[in-house]
C-alpha cells in the first residue's frame, strides 16, 4: 500500500480504507486547515488589449464572454489593468488620465475616457458583477514628482485614478499595486496607504511589491515582519513569475501571497500545460492563493514583443477573426469549479508520485460542496488515486471534466461516493476537475475566417470620436489621439506627448503602427503638420519593435521644421537633404516600396530613390519627435513590384538542439510570427538552424527574425547534397532583433544559420531563439517599379 503525505501531514493508514487501494490515498477532510482562495485573474497592460476594442459586434462580445462570463469560458475571477502613464509598457503606450499637472489639478470627465481599460473593466463587470478589479502602474507622466516616481505626486495620481473610476464609471477598484517590476520603497508604500485613506479610499487594498528578480522578489516578507506600519499598509504580498516559490518569511506574515503576474506567454497546448502546473503548484509549493497571468488576451500586432502571450488571440478586428486557445479551458478547470472565498484543504494539496499535482478546495456554504483539480501534464503513465471524503463535505457524486491535447473541457461520467470514498485513474498529459457543483458549461462560438489587413486602406479620422485612439493604430511611443482640425472643419490625428515620461523602459521617439507584417510592395502617404517646432515622420515596411530606445526596424522618412530630411533603414541613413518646409503648415509625405527600390517624396516631389533590401516587408506608421504634430488623410495602396518569395517557408528544418517540442526547428519556417525555434538551455555559441529546400535553388539573401536581441556573430552557410558546409557570409547582428544578410548568389539545396556568439552569458536568457529564417533570391527579380 502506497501511503502519501501532503503538506507534511500523514494522510491516512491503510487499514482506514474499506478496500485495498492501488495507488496514493488522499483524505478529503472538509475541516482540514488551508488558506482562503482569492481567485485566478489576468492582466490587461502593455497595450496587450489594444486591438480588442476595435472588434466589430457580435465578435467583440463573444470574445469578452469567453474571458469573463461565468461558467462559459475562462470565467475569470480577477481583472488587473494598467494605470496608463503615456509610456511604452511592453507592446505599446497606454494613455494617462492626467498627462500634465494642469490636467491633474483641473480634471475633466473626458480625461477619464482615454484608452480602453475603462471600457474593458465595464465589460468585465457587466458579465460578472463579482469580478475583482486591480490596477498597477508601469510608468508615469513627466510632470510627476519632478520625474520621481516615489513621490507624493504619484500617490495623488493613483488616488485620482481610483476616484475617477468611481466618479466617472461607477467602478470600485479592489486592489492597487506599486511600480511594475521595479525595486520598491517601503516608505512610499506607507505614504500611498496614508494618501488613499485620507482621500476616502481605505477599502482599496495594496499589493506589494510586484517585483520579478528571483533573488529579491519576496524580500518584502522580511520587511513586513520587521515593520508593523508596513504590515498595516499592505494587504497581500505579490511577486511576478515566482516559479511556484515564495519564502518562509512571507508565509509567516500570514498575509495572502499572490503570483501577481505569471504565465508562460503562450496560449497553445504547451502554454496550457504550464498554466495547469502553475495554478496548482503556486499553492502547493508557495502557498499563493491568487495567480494573475499576463496577458488577458493577445490583441496586438504579431510583430510586437511576445506575440502570443494570452490564452486567446484576437489580432484581426478588420476580419473579426479570433482564436480560443487551449489555455482558456485550463483556466476554466479552476475558475468554473471554485470561487474566491473557497478554502484550500491542505491535506489534499500535493504532488503526485508519477508526476503531476492535485489541489482540493471547499465552499464556505453549508452544502459542503468541494472541487478537485488534478493535472498530469508531465506524467507518462496512468495513476490511480483513492480519496476518502470526510469532515462535512458533500456526499453527492462528483461531476468530472477533462482536457487533453485532442479534446478540451469535455465532461466524463460522474463518479459516485461509495463507503465514504472513491478511486479514480488519471490518464497522463491531462487536466481534470472533479466537483459536486453543476454550473459548468463550455461556451461555443464560430469566429469568422482570418483575413489579411485590407490594402488599399485609408483613414481621414472623421469616423473616430475626438479624444479617442484611431481605429487599428497601435502607439509604441507617445500618444496619437483624434482631435478637431485647428484650421477648419473636420478631424485629424494629433501626437500629444511633448516630454518623455517616467519610463518603464527606454523608448524611441513617438510613433504608431498599423497594417500587415506581410505588406511588401506598397505606397504609404499622409498629410502632416508640425506644430511650432520639431519633426514629423512616415514609416513603412516595419517588421519589428525592438522594445528599446532604438527606432523600429523598418524604413522611415523624417522631416524637421527647418526642412532637413533623412531617409532611414533602421539606424542606417540611406539618403538626406533639405527642402522648403515649415511648421504650422500642412505638407504631404510619401514612401513607395517596390521590390528593392524605395522612393521618398515630400510635397509631390521625389527627394530620393534608393535600392535597399534590409527590410523587405512590414507595417506602415506615423511618427514625430518629442513635439506635437498633426496627421490627416493617411493612405496605403499597393503598387506593382517583384514578388519576393521566401524559399524557406514550409520547408523542413532541423537544429542542433531545442528547448522543448514547443520550440522545435520547424517553427522557424512555418510563416507564423508568433512561433519560434529555441536552442536547449545552456546551448548558445555553436548552435545552428538548417533548412532543406529539397532541390537546388539559387539565393542571395537571408533574413533572420529573432526573439529578443540574442545572436551576435553568425555565419550563413550553404551545402549541396551531402557536401561540406561553405560560408556565404559572416556577420554581426548589431543589436537588432531582425536583420538581413546579402551575399553573392549561391546555388544549394541546404542553408543554415551558424551562431558563433550571443549577447551576454546567461544560459537561460541568451539562448538563440528565432521566429523565422527567411531565404530570398533578390537577384532574380527585376528592379522595382511603380
Amino acid at each position: 500500500m502506497n501511503i502519501v503525505t501532503a503538506c507534511g501531514m500523514l494522510l491516512v493508514l491503510a487499514a482506514a480504507l474499506p478496500v485495498r487501494a492501488a495507488g496514493p490515498i488522499v483524505i478529503l477532510d472538509g475541516n482540514a486547515p488551508g488558506r482562503t482562495f482569492e481567485g485566478l485573474g489576468a492582466l490587461s497592460a502593455g497595450a496587450s488589449s489594444r486591438l480588442l476594442v476595435d472588434y466589430p459586434e457580435p465578435e467583440r462580445s463573444r470574445i469578452l464572454d469567453f474571458l469573463f462570463k461565468p461558467n462559459y469560458g475562462a470565467s475569470l475571477h480577477h481583472l488587473k489593468v494598467e494605470i496608463g502613464g503615456d509610456v511604452n509598457s511592453t507592446d505599446g503606450t497606454e494613455p494617462s488620465h492626467a498627462r500634465t499637472r494642469e490636467e491633474f489639478e483641473h480634471p475633466r470627465p473626458e480625461y477619464f475616457q482615454r484608452g480602453y481599460e475603462w471600457w474593458l473593466m465595464h465589460e468585465a463587470k457587466k458579465r460578472n458583477p463579482r469580478i475583482l478589479l486591480d490596477v498597477l502602474q508601469w510608468g508615469a507622466p513627466a510632470w510627476v514628482g519632478n520625474r520621481n516616481f516615489w513621490s507624493q505626486d504619484n500617490a495623488d495620481l493613483i488616488a485620482a485614478f481610483l476616484r475617477g473610476a468611481k466618479t466617472h464609471h461607477d467602478l470600485d477598484i479592489d486592489f492597487c499595486g506599486l511600480w511594475n517590476e521595479r525595486p520598491h520603497q517601503a516608505a512610499w508604500i506607507k505614504l500611498l496607504r496614508q494618501t488613499l485613506d485620507r482621500q476616502g479610499l481605505a477599502k482599496v487594498k495594496i499589493i506589494a511589491a510586484d517585483e520579478c528578480d528571483q533573488n529579491t522578489m519576496w524580500n518584502i516578507g522580511k520587511e513586513v515582519l520587521a515593520d508593523p506600519a508596513l504590515a498595516g499598509a499592505v494587504y497581500a504580498l505579490g511577486a511576478h513569475y515566482p516559479h511556484f516559490r515564495s519564502t518562509p518569511e512571507c508565509v509567516r506574515t500570514a498575509k495572502p501571497l499572490f503570483a501577481s503576474e505569471d504565465g508562460p506567454w503562450r496560449g497553445d497546448w504547451a502554454g496550457a500545460c504550464a498554466l495547469a502546473r502553475a495554478y496548482n503548484r503556486n499553492y502547493i509549493e508557495g502557498r499563493m492563493t491568487k495567480t494573475v497571468i499576463w496577458s488577458l488576451i493577445s490583441s496586438y500586432y504579431a510583430i510586437l514583443p511576445l506575440p502570443n502571450s494570452g490564452p486567446m488571440k484576437a489580432l484581426q478586428p478588420w476580419s473579426g477573426h479570433y482564436e480560443v486557445q487551449p489555455a482558456i479551458w485550463v483556466i476554466a478547470h479552476t475558475t468554473q469549479f471554485t470561487r474566491p472565498g473557497w478554502r484550500y484543504l491542505d491535506g489534499a494539496c500535493s504532488l503526485l508520485p508519477g508526476q503531476g499535482s492535485y489541489v482540493a478546495l471547499r465552499s464556505p456554504a453549508p452544502s459542503g460542496d468541494y472541487s478537485l483539480i488534478v493535472e498530469t501534464v508531465d506524467a507518462q503513465a496512468p495513476q490511480t488515486v483513492t480519496f476518502r471524503v470526510t469532515g462535512g463535505l458533500s456526499p453527492q457524486p462528483l461531476h468530472v471534466w477533462r482536457t487533453n491535447e485532442e479534446r478540451h473541457f469535455a465532461p466524463l461520467a460522474d463518479v459516485p461516493i461509495a463507503a465514504g470514498g472513491f478511486s479514480m485513474t488519471f490518464q497522463p498529459r491531462c487536466i481534470y476537475s472533479l466537483s459536486t457543483t453543476t454550473v459548468q458549461h463550455k461556451g461555443q462560438a464560430a469566429p469568422p475566417p482570418a483575413a489579411e489587413f485590407p490594402c488599399p486602406y485609408a483613414d481621414d479620422f472623421e469616423s473616430s470620436r475626438p479624444g479617442k485612439l484611431p481605429r487599428y493604430f497601435s502607439d509604441q511611443a507617445g500618444v496619437f489621439e483624434v482631435v478637431r482640425r485647428p484650421d477648419g472643419p473636420g478631424q485629424c490625428l494629433r501626437q500629444v506627448i511633448e516630454k518623455k515620461g517616467i519610463e518603464w523602459q527606454p523608448v524611441h521617439e513617438p510613433y504608431t503602427l498599423l497594417g500587415s507584417a506581410n505588406w511588401r510592395n506598397y505606397e504609404v502617404a499622409a498629410d502632416v503638420r508640425i506644430e511650432r517646432a520639431g519633426s514629423v515622420s512616415l514609416y513603412g515596411r516595419v517588421s519589428a519593435n525592438a522594445q528599446t530606445a532604438d527606432p523600429p526596424q523598418g524604413y522611415c522618412l523624417t522631416v524637421a521644421a527647418d526642412g532637413r530630411w533623412t531617409l532611414w533603414a533602421f539606424k542606417s541613413v540611406l539618403a538626406e537633404g533639405r527642402v522648403a518646409f515649415a511648421a504650422d503648415v500642412w505638407h504631404k509625405l510619401k514612401l513607395c516600396f517596390a521590390g528593392t527600390r524605395i522612393r521618398a517624396g515630400i510635397d509631390g516631389a521625389t527627394v530620393s530613390t534608393v535600392e535597399d533590401f534590409s527590410q523587405h516587408s512590414g507595417m506602415a506608421g506615423l511618427g514625430s519627435g518629442w513635439n506635437t504634430a498633426l496627421y490627416d488623410n493617411f493612405a496605403v495602396q499597393p503598387v506593382t513590384g517583384p514578388d519576393m518569395v521566401n524559399l524557406a517557408q514550409g520547408r523542413p528544418a532541423r537544429a542542433s538542439s531545442k528547448w522543448s517540442d514547443a520550440y522545435d526547428a520547424r517553427f522557424a519556417t512555418d510563416g507564423d510570427g508568433s512561433t519560434r525555434w529555441n536552442s536547449a538551455p545552456g546551448k548558445m555559441a555553436g548552435e545552428w538552424l538548417e533548412v532543406d529546400f529539397g532541390r537546388k535553388v539559387r539565393f542571395d539573401t537571408v533574413c533572420v527574425r529573432q526573439f529578443d536581441v540574442r545572436i551576435h556573430r553568425y555565419k550563413i552557410q550553404y551545402a549541396v547534397g551531402g557536401g561540406a558546409w561553405r560560408d556565404a557570409t559572416t556577420g554581426d547582428a548589431k543589436d537588432r532583433k531582425n536583420w538581413t544578410s546579402r551575399f553573392v548568389p549561391v546555388e544549394a539545396d541546404r542553408v543554415r544559420l551558424l551562431i558563433e556568439s550571443v549577447r551576454g552569458n546567461d544560459p537561460q536568457g541568451d539562448t538563440p531563439s528565432v521566429y523565422e529564417l527567411e531565404v530570398y533570391d533578390t537577384a532574380a527579380a527585376p528592379p522595382g517599379h511603380e
